[in-house]
């Protein structure tokens, strides 16, 4: 595997690979790797003759300084299960080698879907991470790039962007990675003392509960929102921010389940935020999934 944290590099070598009949799969991530990560690196390797991951602790998308300074950086560690994955080439940039004239003064608006949910609690948050997508994009060329769905409203704006300003890319979505007890896998996790990691798991019960009263006959969703907001309000450690659902394709909230549909959470656990999700997926003739 080799490491670089030459844009031009990168650009050399995947022109290579793609000149020699290659495609490219690409795994943006900004380290602190987990088994979500690995399983986006497998399904790349299955599918694409060069694998390229890049890790860059992304300062654009951080509203607040300490949580940039306390975001996880375990390169030795991601070096490894990179190389252990079988990725070809990792791209590991410092802020110079991203921003060598300075922070960017121009940058991607993710329109109205970036300034909902997360977009609400965390402002320019979106536009800091399609930025620097879009950088990464660039630098690595036509692609398959590779995503987890726990961030579904990131996944849905890349998508739209790559849709929208025409990208050479395919965004695709890789399911949810969850430990056994059903919590989602994340770099954030290990911040979370053992009542703390107890209490996270109060997220995940939540949506499994939305998506048990969908597959038994409810179709309010005012009922799963509220069913969802009392669940994890009633978790002493558990401090909600939202719960919604929203209408899979464009992402507007939803009063009745009629069609694809995603309910999502968020909630501060300690000092730690997490989000999960989970679809609602319509038969047409059948209840929901």
């Amino acid at each position: 595997m080799e490491v670089t944290g030459s844009a031009a590099r990168v650009r050399d070598a995947c022109d290579a690979a793609r000149s020699g009949g290659a495609t490219v799969g690409f795994v943006p991530t900004m380290g602190a790797l987990h088994a979500g990560h690995r399983a986006l690196l497998d399904r790349a390797r299955s599918e694409c003759g060069f694998v390229a991951m890049s890790i860059f602790v992304n300062p654009l998308q951080f509203g607040e300084a300490r949580d940039l300074a306390a975001y996880p950086r375990t390169f030795e560690a991601d070096h490894g299960v990179a190389e252990r994955a079988g990725c070809d080439l990792l791209f590991a940039p410092d802020g110079a080698d991203m921003f060598p004239n300075g922070r960017p003064e121009v940058t991607v608006d993710p329109g109205p879907i970036g300034g909902r949910l997360e977009g609400a609690s965390r402002p320019d948050h979106f536009r800091g991470v399609l930025s620097v997508v879009a950088q990464l994009f660039h630098l690595v060329g036509p692609c398959r790039a590779y995503f987890g769905e726990k961030d579904a409203q990131q996944l849905a704006l890349i998508r739209r962007m790559v849709h929208d300003l025409d990208v050479p890319a395919e965004a695709i979505g890789c399911p949810t990675v969850r430990d056994p007890d059903g919590l989602a896998v994340s770099s954030r996790n290990v911040r979370l003392s053992n009542p703390e990691r107890a209490a996270a798991l109060s997220l995940s019960r939540a949506l499994a509960a939305a998506a048990n009263a969908v597959g038994q006959g409810e179709r309010s969703a005012d009922v799963l929102r509220a069913e969802m907001a009392r669940r994890i309000g009633a978790e002493p450690l558990a401090r909600l921010d939202y719960v919604a659902v929203v209408d899979e394709r464009t992402w507007e909230e939803v009063t009745e389940i009629g069609g694809p549909a995603r309910a999502l959470v968020a909630a501060r656990v300690g000092d730690v935020r997490l989000i999960d999700n989970v679809a609602l997926v319509w038969d047409g003739d059948q209840a929901a999934r």
